[in-house]
């Protein structure tokens, strides 16, 4: 007896372990460090990202968005609190941008049909038609009922640009209540650090090279931080391959709100660092349709999150706390002063 209640009082090792799983229609990869009960708490992140996913997607039939979608112009739907929280910091967004921000989009993401196997240039005249639609100020929120309300028939919401990063904070909350201390989570270009690294040095996190297919190179910088968030967008994961490859145009999945087109303010990527996702999520996306001078004015504002971007031009810039911090890995690009 003595000897089996000595064996259970030595706490047992740090381990690392890892998941992957697909959800929110990205490869997701979670690393965690700790004993038995940190694998328990990641699996039980995995679980909740798959709920989140049932809740917004875009194309899981029963989902919230379906619902509200279906319901436009027509009676408000009532949805899960997660769905309803996002909206309502969604909708924040897009009143701090005056619209840049706009969750409404979805009627222009669905005619441009990027990265589906409908995908084609829309005429101006199919562009005006939709972008009548997007209009965040037409969504209503009821708190009481818990209910989303678009005001006319064919308007629609889409929560990309802002549900990965609900996702990834209550990833990091739920591990933390669990007690991991170290842990790396990176759920598609959305890349979230718990604590230090096992040995105490900071997470190196590689930036992502938007035009590797002609600099070779996977990154074009490194940063290193602790406890924080890394939220990437750019215009080099979803586009029309096809008129790319005719043309050398590039038309990507991140609209403007304001004309229906692929924004196009000068920048190929983005990063934001800060300690809340769901803000980094927005972030980014407003970052890359403000263009870098805008949004650095935004961001300085807020005084909550650094920034990277790279330009067209082959150019890097960063916010002001970020000037020492970005390691250059790709000579193909260069950084600002």
């Amino acid at each position: 007896m003595l000897i089996s209640l000595m064996t259970a009082c030595i706490s047992q090792p740090t381990r690392q372990y890892d998941k992957n799983i697909f959800a929110l229609d990205t490869i997701v990869t979670l690393r965690v460090f700790g004993d038995r009960s940190a694998k328990k708490a990641m699996d039980r992140v995995a679980d909740r990202i798959k709920e989140i996913e049932r809740h917004m997607s875009p194309s899981l039939e029963g989902s919230d968005v379906i619902k509200i979608n279906q319901a436009a112009g027509v009676e408000p739907a009532q949805v899960h609190e997660d769905t309803f929280y996002v909206i309502k910091k969604a909708l924040e967004y897009g009143r701090l941008t005056e619209g840049v921000f706009d969750i409404t989009i979805q009627p222009i993401v669905e005619l441009w049909g990027i990265n589906t196997e409908h995908a084609k240039i829309p005429s101006e005249e199919e562009i005006e038609e939709k972008i009548a639609l997007v209009d965040y100020r037409k969504v209503r929120m009821n708190e009481e009922k818990r209910t989303i309300f678009l005001e006319e028939k064919g308007m629609g919401i889409d929560l990309g640009a802002i549900a990965k990063g609900y996702a990834a904070d209550e990833a990091v909350r739920i591990l933390k209540e669990a007690g991991v201390e170290h842990a790396l989570l990176n759920l598609g270009g959305n890349v979230i650090t718990i604590g230090r690294r096992p040995d105490g040095n900071s997470w190196r996190i590689g930036l992502q090279d938007p035009r590797t297919e002609e600099t070779g190179q996977d990154h074009f910088g490194i940063i290193d931080v602790a406890d924080a968030t890394v939220v990437s967008s750019g215009d080099y994961e979803r586009y029309i391959k096809d008129v790319y490859k005719k043309t050398g145009e590039r038309y990507h999945h991140i609209f403007d709100p304001r004309s229906g087109f692929p924004a196009q303010k000068g920048l190929i990527a983005c990063s934001i660092i800060t300690s809340s996702s769901i803000d980094a999520d927005a972030l980014s996306t407003i970052l890359f349709i403000m263009g870098h001078e805008q949004g650095f004015e935004l961001i300085d504002q807020l005084g909550s999150a650094e920034a990277i971007v790279v330009t067209s031009n082959k150019e890097i810039y960063t916010t002001e706390g970020l000037r020492d911090s970005i390691i250059s890995s790709n000579d193909y690009y260069r950084i600002v002063d």
